[in-house]
């Protein structure tokens, strides 16, 4: 492991289906990150495909997430992450001293239309930014 890579922080994003609101928050860190901050999303209980909504959403603001799986979460996962942040997920997301956790209470965007998806979408971008400028402070 190069120590470029050794220093680059790494996020998990954790919802019950990894369909939605993770999906978005991963997809606009890998955008807005570029490539300074290591990804990953994962689900409690994944769902069989992403929300088509939460696809279109994200398409808006020219960013494609349309080939992206629902992930199981897993212990790895947890471990090798840096900041853990939650979305709805409760008590199913293990936990590890020495990790950063947060919880982010977002509207869950299920079996919502692209509109309602929108303000979703707009509130994880925001998060994100504050999370990029957190962890790479000369990000702003």
């Amino acid at each position: 492991m190069s120590t470029e890579t050794a220093k680059k922080p790494s996020v998990l994003f954790v919802c019950v289906h990894n369909a939605g609101r993770s999906q978005m928050a991963a997809a606009f860190l890998t955008t807005l990150g570029k490539g300074r901050i290591e990804v990953r999303s994962a689900g409690s209980q994944p769902a069989d495909k992403i929300n088509p909504a939460a696809v279109e959403a994200m398409a808006e603001v020219g960013i494609d997430m349309s080939a992206e799986v629902p992930k199981v979460l897993t212990t790895e996962a947890v471990k090798e992450s840096d900041v853990v942040i939650t979305m709805g997920c409760g008590d199913e997301c293990p936990y590890f001293p020495g990790k950063r956790y947060e919880d982010w209470v977002l509207e869950d965007p299920a079996g919502k239309g692209v509109a309602s998806v929108r303000p979703i979408r707009d509130q994880i971008k925001d998060r994100i930014e504050d999370l990029i400028e957190s962890l790479i402070p000369a990000a702003k």
